[in-house]
């Protein structure tokens, strides 16, 4: 099983810190530690070595970098660049790294610090389906989260357009993709992107749900803290939360 960590993002929202650096490189830990740093090291942790980062904003920062994370966690990182990062949505970054899953990956978002027990229970439930999505089912949801419904914990909708109250839980943007999952999802990714560039890899997973595939929630946890780094008091949080870790 290898790695992949979406990096892609221009994270407008985040400026000026984001200007000239990616988002996933902003530093959350007292000891200098990046958002993009705890999810390599995440992975190594549970021994996935094969890691591929889908670059696009400010990339060649993350590149500088490279040798810096192969030397400190023992893995290989491998960059994929997204030259439509400005203008096109993530469904099209993961698209472009369908021969990684088609091996079997862990997809990880690349502004989301978590413990690394989420990747654990995804791992300790391999076998449940071809894809496995880690589910936040203990969180009060509002409007901008990735909102899932499930029937028998299989995924029958997730989206954000979802009211609130018909969700079962979020997605915390974690996913474990089986090899013989990964041809029918990239073909469903090309068929989201060519639909409309803009939808996200999730409308992606929902085009294979839709098509018959198998997609099942793992819920992380009652009380685990975690944080999708979208904006300033996001990050605030997220650095609250390395430090109380």
């Amino acid at each position: 099983m290898q790695g992949i960590v979406l990096a892609a993002g221009g994270g407008t929202r985040l400026r000026p810190l984001t200007d000239d650096l990616p988002k996933t490189l902003l530093e959350v830990t007292d000891d200098g530690r990046s958002i993009l740093e705890l999810a390599i090291a995440n992975l190594a942790d549970v021994g996935i070595t094969q890691i591929t980062v889908v670059t696009g904003h400010a990339a060649g920062a993350i590149e500088r970098l490279v040798e810096t994370f192969e030397e400190r966690y023992q893995v290989t990182v491998s960059l994929r660049f997204n030259d439509r990062y400005a203008e096109w949505n993530n469904a099209y970054s993961v698209w472009l790294v369908r021969d990684v899953f088609a091996q079997g990956a862990l997809l990880v978002n690349g502004d989301t610090v978590h413990p690394v027990d989420v990747q654990r229970r995804l791992l300790d439930a391999r076998g449940a389906a071809p894809v496995l999505l880690a589910v936040d089912d203990d969180k009060q949801l509002g409007e901008e989260e990735m909102k899932v419904q499930l029937q028998e914990g299989r995924l029958t909708r997730i989206t954000k357009l979802m009211e609130p109250e018909l969700a079962h839980g979020e997605y915390i943007g974690l996913t474990l993709i089986e090899a013989d999952a990964g041809q029918q999802l990239a073909e469903s990714l090309e068929a989201t992107f060519e639909r409309d560039p803009g939808l996200y890899y999730e409308d992606g997973y929902q085009e294979l749900a839709d098509r018959g595939g198998e997609l099942r929630a793992v819920p992380i946890g009652v009380g685990v803290a975690w944080v999708e780094v979208d904006n300033h008091d996001d990050l605030a949080r997220a650095r609250t939360l390395t430090r109380d870790a």
